[in-house]
């Protein structure tokens, strides 16, 4: 699998996330998986791992 680097410049107020959205929903879960994966490892430091106390859990209600 290989990334593309797409870019996009212009104010924010005007791009529009839904074409991201339907993009990434219309990729297969593990290629979704991938580049999250990518995305973690070029921000940590080679021997880093991610710091899960920053992640809120949520419980379902039952």
């Amino acid at each position: 699998m290989r990334i593309q680097a797409v870019v996009r410049k212009g104010p924010m107020k005007e791009i529009d996330e839904y074409e991201d959205l339907l993009y990434w929903l219309s990729r297969a879960p593990k290629e979704r998986i991938e580049a999250v994966t990518f995305i973690i490892s070029q921000y940590l430091k080679p021997g880093q791992r991610l710091d899960r106390s920053a992640v809120v859990k949520k419980r379902l209600s039952r």
